[in-house]
C-alpha cells in the first residue's frame, strides 16, 4: 500500500476515536483553566535573546541566533481526531508543522511523539500513524529526525517542530494595529464534523472535507512573513475562531468586528451546527471567553461554529487595508478557501470582540 491511500481493512476495523476522551485541538485544556495553571508558573530569566516566550500567548518561542536568523521552536500533539490511522498521524502532523508558518517561518526540522497503548492498538496501525505524520513532513521538505515514544493508557501523536525566519520578520500577536482588516485562511467546521464522526452521523462527502482542510500545510504563512504590510498571524485551533482573534487583541491592544456572513466555513458543518452537534469543547471554550464577545443578532448554531476547536486550522492574518486584496489574492492563487472577516479597531473598554 502507498502513501494517501485508504488503509487496509484491518487498521480501519480498530476505531482509534474510541481510545480517547476527546480528539484533535478539542483536547486543549479550557482557555481559562490554561491562563490558571499558566499563572503559577514561577518567572524564569529571559534573555534578550528571547524575542517571544509566553507573554502574548503566540504560537511558538522565538530565539535569535543572529543578525539574520531567528528559531521558531514549538510542539503539539493530541489524540485522535479520526479513526484512520494514516489520516490521524496527517492531521496531527500538518497542525504541528502550522505554529512554525503562523510565525513567518520555514520548518526545518521535526521530531516525533508518540504515546500508545501497546497492548490495545495493533503495531500495524501505530505504523500507520506515524507514516501519516512522516507524508505530511515531506510534503513540508522538513526531515522527521527521530522523536520520543511512550506506552501510554491513550493514543497520542504529535510532533516537536523547530524553523527559521528573519528576526524582523516575526509575525507575533502583538503585531496587529487599529485599521488592519482580518483574513481567515481555512473554513472553519472541523471540530463540529469530527463530533459527528464520533456519533456515526458523519456522511463520506464530510469525511473528505474534514481531512482536505485539516490535512492542508498553512505554508502560505513562510510567503506572508516577507510581506511587512502584514502584521500579525495565528493560526486557529484548539480555542476556536473568538479564542485566537482574542489572543491577538490582547496582544495587540485592539478590538475586534467580526462580520459572521463573510466567514468561510465548511458546507457540511453548517447543516450539523444546525442540527445542535457540537463538541464539548466548544462548551468550555464560550464558558472561558464568551464576557469578552459582543454576539449582535446571530443564529444560536453560529456561536458552535465560532468558538469551534479547528484542528489544523486556518491562519488569521492581520494586515493593513490596502493590503487585503493582495492578501486575499495570495491565498487564492495557492487554492486556500480565504475570506476578508473583519478589521480591528483601538480597544479602550468593553468587549474585545463583536460579532454581527
Amino acid at each position: 500500500m502507498t502513501d494517501g491511500h485508504k488503509d487496509t481493512e484491518f487498521c480501519t476495523k480498530v476505531r482509534l476515536t474510541r481510545f480517547s476522551h476527546g480528539g484533535g485541538c478539542g483536547c486543549k485544556i479550557a482557555p481559562a483553566v490554561l491562563k490558571a495553571l499558566l499563572a503559577q508558573m514561577p518567572v524564569s530569566v529571559a534573555p534578550p535573546e528571547l524575542l517571544i516566550g509566553t507573554e502574548t500567548s503566540d504560537d511558538a518561542a522565538v530565539y535569535k541566533l543572529n543578525d539574520q536568523q531567528a528559531l521558531i521552536a514549538t510542539t503539539d500533539f493530541f489524540m485522535p481526531i479520526v479513526d484512520d490511522p494514516f489520516d490521524f498521524g496527517r492531521i496531527a502532523a500538518a497542525n504541528a508543522l502550522s505554529d512554525i508558518y503562523a510565525m513567518g517561518g520555514s520548518p526545518i526540522l521535526a521530531l516525533a511523539l508518540v504515546g500508545m497503548p501497546i497492548d490495545k492498538i495493533p503495531a500495524e496501525v501505530i505504523g500507520r500513524i506515524l507514516a501519516g505524520g512522516a507524508h505530511i513532513c515531506r510534503e513540508a521538505g522538513v526531515p522527521l529526525a527521530g522523536g520520543h515514544s511512550i506506552d501510554s493508557v491513550e493514543p497520542i501523536y504529535g510532533l516537536v517542530a523547530m524553523g527559521l525566519a528573519h528576526p524582523e520578520k516575526i509575525k507575533s500577536n502583538a503585531g496587529a494595529k487599529p485599521g488592519d482588516v482580518l483574513i481567515l485562511g481555512k473554513p472553519l467546521g472541523i471540530g463540529v464534523l469530527s463530533a459527528a464522526l464520533k456519533q456515526e452521523r458523519l456522511e463520506e462527502a464530510g469525511y473528505e472535507a474534514m481531512i482536505a482542510v485539516a490535512t492542508r500545510l498553512n505554508r502560505i504563512g513562510v510567503k506572508l512573513g516577507r510581506r511587512d504590510d502584514v502584521r500579525a498571524m495565528t493560526d486557529v485551533t484548539g480555542f476556536g475562531l473568538l479564542g485566537h482573534l482574542l489572543e491577538m487583541c490582547r496582544g495587540s491592544g485592539c478590538r475586534a468586528q467580526l462580520n459572521s456572513g463573510a466567514l468561510p466555513m465548511i458546507e457540511e458543518a453548517c447543516v450539523l451546527a444546525r442540527e445542535g452537534i457540537a463538541t464539548g469543547a466548544s462548551e468550555r471554550n464560550w464558558a472561558s471567553y464568551g464576557d469578552e464577545v459582543q454576539l449582535g443578532d446571530v443564529d444560536p448554531w453560529m456561536q458552535i461554529l465560532l468558538t469551534d476547536p479547528q484542528t489544523s486550522g486556518g491562519l488569521l492574518v492581520a494586515c493593513g487595508a490596502e493590503a487585503a486584496g493582495d492578501v486575499l489574492d495570495l491565498f487564492r492563487k495557492e487554492g486556500y478557501g480565504a475570506a476578508e472577516v473583519g478589521v480591528l479597531e483601538l480597544w479602550e473598554k468593553g468587549a474585545r470582540i463583536g460579532v454581527t
